[in-house]
């Protein structure tokens, strides 16, 4: 089983987010997802500087996957995909049916996003035959349906295994609503919370989190403890969602795991900034952790 590092889901500044693929260029994954996944206005890095950064971890020895935008709201981000989907020399992974035709027209190879919301055999297949060679399930899928799901043969499958859940995006930007201020004005300051925004309930018990557009868990999602059960449902690529301190020591965490070695979840409880959960895996309630409760 394989380890892959997704897209990064903060918007860092341009010198953490270079420390911090540099740094990646020696962790023990084995696929790099590259690219601006939430906000087309977070723009510190720009396309020909994802492909440096692409280029560089391909010469350590990693698969590079560059990512696409879930929501495309102007003529600007068609264009951007455009040229993204286009890039020549890097596998694409699409995070929108629109970027789906692009590759097919194009004969392009590609990875179908989480945000595809594949629930059924049926757009598997459709998505295999114009080209699709992994696939990464909704973050909600539990083992069951994944298990009973057929696979087209040559695609792959990758599950969200590690991070706060991308649960859903919009057109408004919460982050700028927090602080009064309009989209198109964010001053961005998703800058000043590089792991999102928690959002607690009226009970002051953490609910969710903010992350721009992007609606994501308060929780870390993580199936450290359910490798066995993840192999069972036919996964061959674990997916670890970039946090901003101990990420190394997250992802040598999970390579244990995936070697074999007898491992302590305690001692990943030590680099999270956030309290755990694996509900959706066991079709509960998705801020549940149950790990002595095994997935049928």
């Amino acid at each position: 089983m394989k380890l892959s590092l997704g897209p990064l889901l903060y918007y860092w500044s341009r010198e953490d987010t270079l420390a911090f693929y540099e740094a990646a260029a020696d962790w023990p994954v084995d696929i790099v997802y590259l690219g601006e996944t939430v906000c087309s206005r977070r723009h510190l890095l720009r396309l020909n500087d994802w492909l440096d950064l692409a280029d560089k971890l391909a010469g350590a020895g990693k698969e590079v996957v560059l990512s696409t935008l879930p929501l495309i709201e102007s003529e600007s981000d068609l264009k951007a995909m455009r040229k993204l989907i286009g890039n020549g020399r890097h596998l694409v992974e699409a995070n929108d049916f629109g970027a789906v035709r692009l590759c097919a027209e194009a004969g392009i190879r590609f990875v179908a996003g989480p945000t595809l919301n594949v629930y059924n055999p049926e757009t598997l297949a459709m998505l295999a035959e114009t080209g699709a060679i992994r696939w990464v399930p909704p973050v909600e899928m539990n083992h069951a349906m994944l298990k009973a799901m057929p696979v087209p043969a040559g695609v792959t499958t990758e599950v969200f295994a590690y991070g706060r859940l991308p649960l859903a995006y919009s057109a408004r930007c919460f982050t700028a609503r927090h602080y009064n201020l309009q989209k198109d004005d964010c001053q961005f300051k998703c800058l000043e919370h590089p792991d999102g925004l928690t959002l607690s309930t009226r009970e002051d018990q953490p609910f969710l989190a903010m992350n721009g557009i992007q609606t994501q868990s308060a929780r870390i999602y993580t199936l450290a403890h359910r490798v066995g059960e993840l192999r069972e449902a036919g996964t061959e690529v674990l997916r670890l969602s970039p946090q901003y301190r101990n990420m190394g020591a997250v992802v040598s965490f999970f390579r244990d795991a995936l070697s074999g070695t007898d491992v302590d979840p305690g001692t990943l409880r030590k680099y999270m900034y956030a309290d755990p959960c694996d509900g959706y895996w066991l079709g509960k309630s998705g801020q549940d952790y149950l790990p002595g409760l095994a997935a049928q």
